[in-house]
C-alpha cells in the first residue's frame, strides 16, 4: 500500500488533531514499524477522535481527552468491536498518547492502567467423529502407485500414525518417541513419557493394535525393546515435522481444513470421549494433564454442541 494511503484520509485530517499525523511518521520513521501497524493505528485514533466529536462541534485535542472519557469509549465500544479488536484499538491509543505525554502535549495519558475486557478464549478446533471416520480412510486411498510393497508400508503407516494420534489421544511428540517397549499387547496400552518426563499408561483400542501389528510383522526392520515404532522407509524415527506434512495432506484429499494440527485430533478424542459419556477425571488422565481446568475447556466444546443440537431440534428452543 503506498505511503499516502496509510492511515486518516485527507478529508478526516482537517478534522483530526495534528499530533495523530506526528505520531504516525514517529512509528515508521523512528520506531520502523510496518505500513499495516501505523495503517491500524491510524484507524483506531480516527475511531476514536470521531467518538470524541459527536457531543461537540469544536476540534478535540489530545490534552482534552479524560480517564472519564476514556473509561466511557471502553465500555460502548465493546458492544461493536470483538474484546480481542478492542485491545488492539486501545493498544494503540495507550501508544499514541504516551507519545503525547513525552512531546509535552499532554499531562497524563488516559488509557494508562484501564482495565480491559479479557480476551475471548477460542474453544479448540477439532473434528467431528464423521470427520475422522473420513480421515482415517484416507491412508489406504492416498498409497499411490509406487509399488504394492510401498503402498502397504505407506497405507500401514500412517493409519497405524492417524489411530494412535485419535486413538489414544498422544501429542505429536509423544507419538513419534514410542518404542516397542512402551507397547503391552495384552492389555492393548502403550507407556507414553509426556511432558516434564512424566509416565501414563494410555489405551490405544483393538484397532489400532491391530494396525501395529500388522505393520510390525511386515515392515519393522527392528521390534527390539528400544526400537522406535513410527518410522520412516529407512527404519528411522519418524520427525514431528513429517508426521505434521502427512496430515496436512491427508486432511486436502479428505477436503477438511489443512490448517488442523496433530494436536487438533487430540482435541477430537478429548471431546468425542465427552460426548460420549466419559467423566472429565478420567479425559485428564489420559491426556496427560496436571491440573482438571486444563482439560475443562473440552466441557465447554461437548455444552456447546448440545445446546446447538438443542435449538435445531427442540420445538422451543
Amino acid at each position: 500500500m503506498a505511503e499516502d494511503q496509510v492511515g486518516p484520509n485527507s478529508e478526516e485530517k482537517e478534522t483530526l488533531p495534528f499530533e495523530i499525523e506526528d505520531f504516525l511518521d514517529h512509528l515508521t520513521l523512528e520506531r520502523r514499524l510496518s505500513s499495516n501497524t501505523k495503517r491500524n493505528y491510524g484507524h483506531s485514533l480516527e475511531r476514536f477522535f470521531k467518538w470524541m466529536r459527536m457531543d461537540s462541534e469544536c476540534p478535540i485535542s489530545p490534552g482534552d481527552v479524560t480517564k472519564a472519557h476514556a473509561r466511557s469509549y471502553i465500555v460502548e465500544a465493546q458492544a461493536i468491536y470483538s474484546r480481542r479488536t478492542l485491545r488492539n484499538h486501545i493498544s494503540g491509543l495507550r501508544s499514541f498518547f504516551k507519545f503525547c505525554q513525552t512531546r509535552g502535549w499532554t499531562e497524563a495519558n488516559p488509557f494508562y492502567n484501564l482495565t480491559l475486557p479479557k480476551p475471548d478464549k477460542p474453544l479448540p478446533k477439532l473434528l467431528s467423529q464423521e470427520q475422522v471416520k473420513n480421515l482415517l480412510e484416507q491412508p489406504k486411498a492416498n498409497t499411490g502407485k509406487k509399488g504394492k510393497k510401498r503402498n502397504e508400508f505407506i497405507h500401514l503407516r500412517d493409519l497405524m500414525i492417524l489411530e494412535l494420534l485419535y486413538g489414544a489421544g498422544l501429542r505429536v511428540s509423544e507419538l513419534v518417541g514410542l518404542d516397542y517397549g512402551h507397547l503391552d499387547d495384552k492389555r492393548a496400552t502403550v507407556r507414553v513419557v509426556g511432558k516434564g518426563q512424566k509416565e501414563r499408561v494410555c489405551p490405544i483400542g483393538q484397532v489400532a493394535l491391530r494396525t501395529i501389528g500388522k505393520f510390525r510383522k511386515h515392515y519393522a526392520k527392528d521390534s527390539s525393546h528400544d526400537s522406535p515404532i513410527v518410522i520412516n522407509r529407512r527404519g528411522g524415527r519418524l520427525s514431528v515435522r513429517s508426521v505434521q506434512s502427512m496430515l496436512k495432506k491427508y486432511l486436502r484429499s479428505a477436503q477438511l481444513p489443512d490448517d488442523l494440527t496433530p494436536h487438533k485430533l487430540r482435541h477430537s478424542f478429548a471431546t468425542h470421549m465427552l460426548d460420549n459419556g466419559a467423566d472429565m477425571r478420567t479425559v485428564q488422565e489420559l491426556l496427560g494433564h496436571e491440573s482438571l481446568s486444563t482439560t475443562q475447556v473440552y466441557t465447554h466444546v461437548s455444552v456447546s454442541r448440545l445446546k446447538k443440537a438443542h435449538m435445531l431440534a427442540h420445538p422451543r428452543a
